[in-house]
């Protein structure tokens, strides 16, 4: 068997809305203890308590599901053509590269479709991880999610530079 099994891409289906609930769920549940309370997280997490809400959600956007030998393990969606709407990893996949190839693959996607610059609400937890990709802090943001205010940061990407011809990523 190889050491490291390779990402890869599909299209959401109908059917991966559970496993894109679980994924959600276990994400923000034990990825973002740092910087939101234990109040602020089942708030957040409850977004996927509403099955038929939570699949609507992933199925009227470009939504990505990324698996490692077979197995779903995170998943990332582009609402309309330039905002990337959720990301989100297993955290016992957090580090493998999973959700770079996510955000790889939405950036090409929306830049093939002529998108020039991408933005994105980032978690606190997750705007390190976008920042090292490029993207600028541009906004604090606060919403109100089932009684719970949680703060996030609106960041852009310009994808005007990787869009020229014989750019390399």
């Amino acid at each position: 068997m190889s050491t490291s099994a390779r990402t890869a891409l599909r299209p959401y289906l109908p059917e991966d809305a559970a496993v894109a609930a679980a994924i959600f769920v276990a994400a923000v549940e034990q990825l973002t203890a740092d910087d939101y309370s234990e109040e602020q997280q089942e708030a957040w997490a409850s977004a996927a308590d509403d099955d038929a809400k939570f699949a609507a959600r992933l199925a009227g956007q470009l939504t990505l599901i990324a698996t490692l030998q077979g197995v779903p393990v995170g998943f990332a969606s582009l609402k309309g053509a330039d905002h990337i709407d959720m990301l989100f990893v297993h955290p016992d996949y957090v580090g493998r590269g999973v959700g770079a190839t996510l955000i790889d693959a939405l950036e090409k996607l929306a830049g093939a479709r002529g998108t020039l610059i991408l933005t994105v609400d980032a978690s606190d937890n997750a705007a390190e991880f976008f920042a090292k990709r490029g993207y600028v802090a541009k906004q604090r943001n606060t919403v109100s999610i089932n009684g719970e205010w949680l703060a996030n940061t609106t960041m852009t990407k310009s994808l005007a530079d990787a869009a020229a011809p014989g750019a390399s990523s």
